[in-house]
């Protein structure tokens, strides 16, 4: 029978009164199976759905595990990014606070001085990017001879980065005889391979989704991007949405997108890398206590959220990896609740749309937005439900008491009532339901296969769309690209005898390095770097990345040009 207590799982009473404390009772299905083989040394394999307690899986028998207070660390936790890596010594200190457990995360982007002087004090348990660590052990700063345990958290997203080398070469700095761990939200061929050669006859710990999951509705609105935050208006005024989650691809996203929904009158904030855990827990906090109803967060940051009552989960921006929506939309219709996960899409976002249906064997309903009629009536409606509600309370004997007073004076009931309703109507006044523009797709017309013009019937280049040499056609409108004084001239340290290929660069910057491709200006190949405009609004967040990006088995250093 499975334990339904954490002291069951073999925690000592330390951990258990700190779980206590956190309102923590009973262990999630991962953390049952995962803690006692843990506990146990052995070799596993995590693999549980989002949002089940993967990260105190781990951390909770690692701290129990380890010998604190020497001068070599004892663990070794490696992350696809920095912000889970902040997110897990985040978790490891507090659940560690009442032990004295020192954790340190390092990452690319920072500085070393500060992690470096960290190390030489002493540290239990290192978190850190691949590309981090194996800098630190080449520099003679971080010491893994006393490493028992090694955990490689999110391993799948830190193989589609191209971290494989660098896990390889850390795995094979450490004591052979280490317990190491792997989590992984998938179990692709290249996870497989590495978990046969570097585990040792390791349990398998796979937990499915909730069985009591409520039934998922799907529905997707194709609208254009600039009207995306006014389509997510129309729909939350028009449906019940006590609880929100939208996904948004970058950390400068989350914080514009939670800004532009909140001056619509919508209660929103945004999570993100750059927050503590205190600051995560405050948002979080009054999310449930209905401070606020919507949450902005990418999909990194949103890891490890353990939210009850999400009713809507939101996909701003589709994300490359059909697996990744899978966990998204994971958030919602949970322990029997129904639930609801919407797509935003935008014409050029059709192609993933497809991608995602083809990986889920079913088509996403296409939906219509609420008309803004619709959105009217459904204000109206409310308005005349939260009268209703004053009236059958009967606490209005103030109020009724001036009306009384209106009528003796000559006061027309009706003409009172009205203009208490437009008083009480004032703030939708202000925020007057945004005009949404037909969708227009502005990618190149292709004719079907097998249809059109047959190659001997085209006319000659002079001909074609009736225009004739140095002509532009009005069918294939001019991209859009930032002006020059927007740009900032960003170097990397790979270039043209790497092979390196300017599609290669730019797939890796807006995929990995959280810059849209249309932030990205010109790229210059040089014999050994390369030269690349980045948008302003982008810079930041690309130069934090130094170091953890790849482009194929090539680590990028990022520097100013």
């Amino acid at each position: 029978m499975t334990p339904t207590t954490f002291e069951g799982l073999g925690l000592e009473s330390q951990l258990t009164a700190t779980l206590e404390a956190r309102g923590y009772t009973a262990p999630t299905p991962i953390q049952a199976a995962l803690i006692p083989t843990l506990l146990g040394g052995r070799d596993a394999i995590g693999k549980a759905p989002t949002g089940t307690g993967k990260t105190a899986a781990f951390s909770l028998p690692v701290l129990q595990r380890i010998t604190l207070g020497g001068k070599q660390p004892q663990a070794l936790v490696l992350a696809p990014t920095r912000e889970l890596a902040q997110q897990v010594r985040d978790t490891l200190l507090g659940y560690g606070r009442d032990l004295g457990a020192r954790v340190l995360a390092v990452y690319g982007g920072s500085s070393y001085g500060p992690q470096v002087q960290a190390l030489r004090r002493g540290v239990d348990v290192v978190v850190g990017t691949p590309g981090r660590l194996l800098d630190l052990v080449a520099k003679g700063h971080l010491d893994l001879t006393d490493i028992s345990i090694v955990v490689l958290d999110e391993a799948d997203e830190m193989l589609s980065m191209g971290f494989i080398d660098d896990i390889e070469a850390l795995l094979e700095d450490m004591p052979s005889e280490r317990q190491t761990v792997l989590m992984s939200a998938t179990m692709p061929a290249g996870i497989r391979k590495l978990a046969g050669r570097y585990l040792n006859d390791a349990v398998s710990c796979a937990v499915k989704a909730d069985a009591e999951t409520g039934e998922l509705r799907q529905r997707a609105f194709l609208v254009n991007h600039r009207d995306k935050v006014a389509a997510f208006t129309r729909i939350f005024e028009a449906e019940d949405v006590s609880c929100a989650l939208i996904f948004a691809r970058t950390r400068a996203g989350t914080d514009d997108l939670a800004a532009a929904i909140s001056r619509k009158g919508i209660p929103a904030e945004s999570i993100h890398g750059d927050m503590n855990q205190d600051a995560r827990t405050r948002v979080v906090r009054r999310l449930r206590n209905g401070d606020i109803r919507v949450l902005v967060g990418t999909d990194v940051a949103a890891r490890g959220l353990d939210i009850e009552g999400i009713t809507h989960v939101f996909n701003f921006e589709l994300p490359s990896n059909p697996e990744v929506f899978v966990h998204r939309i994971g958030r919602t219709a949970r322990a029997g609740r129904g639930g609801d996960a919407i797509v935003l899409y935008a014409p050029n976002e059709t192609g993933k749309l497809r991608r995602i249906e083809r990986f889920l064997k079913q088509r996403i309903e296409l939906s219509e937005l609420p008309s803004a009629q619709e959105i009217e009536e459904r204000r109206s409606q409310k308005l005349l439900e939260r009268v209703d509600v004053w009236i059958t309370r009967g606490r209005c004997n103030a109020e009724r008491a001036t009306v009384e007073e209106m009528i003796e004076q000559g006061g027309d009931p009706v003409e009172i009532a009205a203009a208490a309703l437009r008083i009480a109507r004032q703030a939708e006044f202000s925020r007057p339901v945004e005009k949404i523009s037909e969708v227009v797709d502005r990618r190149p017309k292709r004719e079907p296969r097998g249809g059109g013009f047959k190659r001997g019937e085209r006319g000659g280049r002079g001909e074609r769309s009736g225009q004739g040499h140095g002509q532009r056609r009005p069918d294939r409108p001019r991209r859009e690209h930032p002006s020059e004084k927007e740009m900032v001239a960003i170097e990397l340290n790979i270039g043209r005898q790497d092979e390196v290929r300017v599609n290669q660069l730019v797939s890796t910057l807006a995929r990995h390095g959280g810059v849209p491709p249309d932030r990205i200006g010109r790229i210059t190949i040089e014999d050994r770097r390369t030269l690349v405009g980045i948008h302003t609004s982008a810079v930041s967040e690309l130069m934090q990345k130094s170091g953890e990006l790849r482009v194929g088995k090539l680590r990028l250093d990022v520097s100013l040009g």
